[in-house]
């Protein structure tokens, strides 16, 4: 099933320093985003291509670029935790047309709304499942190790006639000795866990193209993958630099009569430009979820790497 495309860019409130426009140490400053967005809709079963600006129109920003867009936005009471120590994030997504927290929403893949959380240097991710009260608030509980910027992004479709999917995001502060590390090497094998996942395919800027993901442990094939949010895998794909976001879902599903349950599962993704992405992929065997994580470049040679400057920090919040 081919899923829809969510960019998302911020500006972090942490002082951070890109070392290029892709590879990242932490950022102070967006990469500027893409003249030409492939837009795809997080949740449809086909992709939206980008609108077309006529004379004195901007073409459509992708969704996620934004705390607001599409007539909601997402309001985070908690914008500022500790490095290391649990913390409960609460947010709202706020329709702007009432001023009111929004209580409707269409469930996606078991759940109403995804939560995504990573580090401006894409070393921590983290894929959470909140919680929303009667009045619309959501919150989740969360420990985040690392300080430095981080983004939130809230991926969702309101339960209305028509509506379309919506991926919001908001900058989140965790205070601390910040310590940015280097986007790691690609590699076409992974471990993680005890498991060996290798990927097959590469991402293509402004074309769809077939990623294939296939599941090992212990030399052997793992074919007994268990349905984590209604899939055998969950994918999100982040741009290095800016987190533009790719949320992606397989090719497939339980029960419909020819997706195996491992050992490979398969995705279909466009890149909304060249560059270096992060692909972060979930699943879940023997009842636990792991992530497994590569570095991927589109449309081009990988850039250099960027190595975090000597005295990048941030200081303690109270």
């Amino acid at each position: 099933m081919q899923t829809g495309l969510k960019i998302t860019a911020f500006a972090a409130g942490l002082a951070a320093v890109f070392g290029s426009a892709y590879a990242v140490g932490g950022a102070t400053e967006p990469a500027a985003a893409p003249k030409e967005p492939a837009h795809q809709d997080a949740h449809a079963e086909k992709e939206r291509p980008a609108k077309e600006g006529g004379a004195g129109e901007s073409p459509e920003l992708p969704g996620g670029l934004q705390i607001s867009q599409d007539g909601f936005t997402l309001d985070l009471d908690t914008p500022r935790i500790e490095a290391g120590v649990p913390a409960e994030l609460r947010f709202s997504v706020v329709d702007e047309d009432t001023s009111r927290k929004v209580t409707a929403f269409r469930r996606e893949h078991g759940k109403e709304l995804h939560l995504i959380v990573a580090s401006s240097d894409l070393a921590t991710y983290r894929h959470l499942h909140p919680v929303r009260a009667a009045d619309g608030t959501w919150s989740a509980p969360v420990e985040l190790p690392g300080a430095g910027g981080y983004r939130v992004f809230a991926d969702f479709t309101p339960d209305a006639e028509n509506a379309e999917g919506v991926t919001l995001g908001a900058d989140l502060a965790v205070a601390g000795d910040a310590r940015p590390e280097p986007l790691p090497d690609a590699e076409r094998t992974v471990a993680v866990d005890g498991y060996e996942v290798t990927l097959d395919g590469a991402l293509r800027p402004g074309a769809g193209s077939e990623l294939k993901l296939q599941v090992e442990k212990d030399g052997r094939p793992v074919t007994d993958l268990q349905p984590h949010l209604g899939a055998y895998g969950h994918l999100v794909a982040l741009r290095a630099g800016d987190l533009a976001y790719l949320h992606v879902h397989p090719n497939g599903e339980p029960g419909d009569g020819r997706t195996e349950p491992g050992p490979e599962v398969s995705f279909t993704a466009t890149a909304p430009s060249k560059g270096a992405y992060r692909l972060f992929l979930d699943f879940r065997h023997e009842g636990k979820v792991r992530t497994a994580a590569f570095t991927v470049h589109a449309g081009g040679a990988s850039p250099e790497k960027s190595v975090p400057q000597d005295g990048e920090s941030v200081g303690h919040g109270h």
